[in-house]
């Protein structure tokens, strides 16, 4: 129980500073929030491969501007349950480190994209330990705004060392080689 208090406090303490500017978005009836120099851009939802043996929550790849990109479904991550995209639905694509300090650029599939918003860290709660639904531990805090809370996400925390493994390991996989390859010749026949 001790561990579980320390995770909490030092998922927000990971929020010092005084204003800090977030990006918000909705999974089912939730608001989520990400630190916006995480964030890389927001892209309407595209033709997503598939990989083979990938956990559920992974949706596969796409390509950005030549660049492989993981797509994880992230109200399947976190426990919410699958549904069909709308005209609404967004890839958020996001700076993820892993163990060791690299940078994993993946994308994250929202119910909605809503605005930049600041958010003093004197208005950031911790995560309480009871009563949530999925793991705490990658909560960096949360926060109130006209009545509902937003959900801070510390994006670093929300994958196990496993998972970005698999994370990294799909970059270099032969059907993200084949799907950057098939993007490349789509674009130089356009030319």
């Amino acid at each position: 129980m001790e561990e579980e208090n320390k995770a909490g406090m030092d998922a927000h303490e990971r929020l010092t500073g005084d204003l800090k500017q977030y990006l918000t978005f909705r999974l089912n009836q939730e608001v989520f929030a990400v630190e916006v120099f995480r964030v890389r851009e927001v892209l309407d939802v595209v033709n997503i491969t598939r990989v083979p043996n990938a956990p559920s929550y992974m949706r596969g790849m796409i390509n950005v501007r030549g660049s492989v990109v993981p797509v994880m479904d992230t109200r399947q991550k976190f426990g919410m349950g699958e549904v069909e995209a709308t005209l609404d639905t967004r890839i958020i694509i996001l700076e993820v480190k892993d163990l060791s300090g690299d940078i994993i650029v993946m994308g994250a599939l929202a119910d909605s994209v809503h605005e930049v918003t600041e958010l003093n860290a004197d208005d950031v709660e911790s995560a309480p330990r009871l009563g949530t639904s999925w793991n705490t531990d990658f909560i960096a805090g949360i926060a109130k705004r006209n009545d509902q809370f937003i959900v801070i996400l510390d994006i670093d925390y929300v994958f196990t060392s496993t998972e970005l493994t698999a994370l990294s390991d799909a970059h270099d996989s032969s059907e993200a080689r084949q799907l950057k390859g098939a993007d490349q010749a789509e674009e130089q026949a356009k030319n």
